[in-house]
């Protein structure tokens, strides 16, 4: 009906669902308790995930009406793990932490994407983007197709620089900047206060930035996190996505970081109900301008 794949993965239904701090799996292994991560302290490790919506093995196909594709679900998820302290979170951690994070996502996203078209690096915080284990972590995906939506940007940034664009004329949409990346508001957000962080350079992932400008990306984004925290008083649940060229875009797709949050106000969540679901309208309750300036004035210190 709109040229987009479905993924079916029933396996995922016994997943591990919000444990206790006492029997989190991505804890360092203590004494008497098993884990994910046979070490006592990590900075950051990575895994495969257990419970994967796409794998190796793929899976059996249906049969399906006329007009109708189907294929294997074969690619890997794996899970990116911040921190070994389960109280930690992203704007927590030390700007020299997520500078590794960088370097992490670049490797995995170097190395798997010499199999798989598409290699996505992501983050869901918060119960009310539906995470099932509250110490700090990630995800990334390898798809086996370009999805519809990343092909789109990806063609959208072969007909015209949009990203260099935007950096030369943000204006009043800039939250924040540094020599080598820029944190703002993009003129198209679809969420409330949803903030972008973006190398000045071209690169068409993280396995391409230089280390001074992973320590900028990872500055930057820092203080993104800590920003929107502040903005209501607590946690604020979000969607981070680490957009990188698909295959056959690497010569013109800019990467960016992109939070998307859920909260558009004190105790109100951003749903996204008929028009969003129904026809794929945002209907955004705040001005991009509005939402820079207030990030604006908001303090982001930190661990540095």
């Amino acid at each position: 009906m709109r040229g987009e794949w479905v993924a079916y993965a029933g396996a995922r239904q016994g997943r591990t669902f919000l444990p206790a701090a006492s029997f989190c799996p991505l804890c360092p292994v203590a004494e008497g308790r098993l884990g994910e991560i046979p070490f006592r302290t990590f900075e950051i490790a990575v895994f495969e995930n257990r419970f994967p919506a796409f794998s190796d093995a793929g899976g059996a196909l249906p049969v399906l009406p006329p007009g109708v594709e189907a294929a294997p679900a074969k690619g890997r998820c794996e899970v990116v793990v911040f921190s070994d302290d389960h109280r930690a979170a992203l704007g927590t951690l030390s700007d020299d932490r997520i500078a590794l994070l960088f370097e992490v996502w670049g490797a995995r996203v170097e190395a798997l994407g010499r199999e798989y078209p598409h290699v996505l690096p992501f983050e869901n915080r918060g119960e009310e983007i539906g995470v099932t284990l509250h110490h700090p972590h990630g995800q990334i995906y390898a798809f086996p197709f370009i999805p519809a939506q990343v092909r789109r940007a990806a063609e959208a940034q072969a007909a015209s620089p949009v990203i260099g664009d935007l950096l030369r004329h943000a204006g009043e949409l800039e939250i924040e900047a540094l020599d080598e990346a820029v944190a703002l508001v993009p003129p198209f957000a679809m969420y409330p206060y949803e903030t972008w962080i973006l190398p000045r350079r071209w690169a068409p992932g993280p396995q391409a930035l230089s280390g001074s400008e992973r320590q900028a990306m990872a500055r930057l984004l820092g203080r993104a996190v800590r920003r929107l925290d502040g903005l209501f008083g607590s946690p604020m649940p979000y969607i981070l996505t680490v957009q990188c060229a698909p295959r056959g875009f690497e010569d013109s797709f800019h990467m960016s970081v992109e939070i998307r949050p859920f909260r558009r106000d004190s105790g109100k969540l951003k749903y996204l109900a008929g028009v969003e679901q129904g026809a794929g309208v945002f209907l955004a309750d705040i001005l991009p301008e509005d939402a820079a300036a207030r990030l604006r004035t908001l303090p982001a210190g930190g661990p540095a």
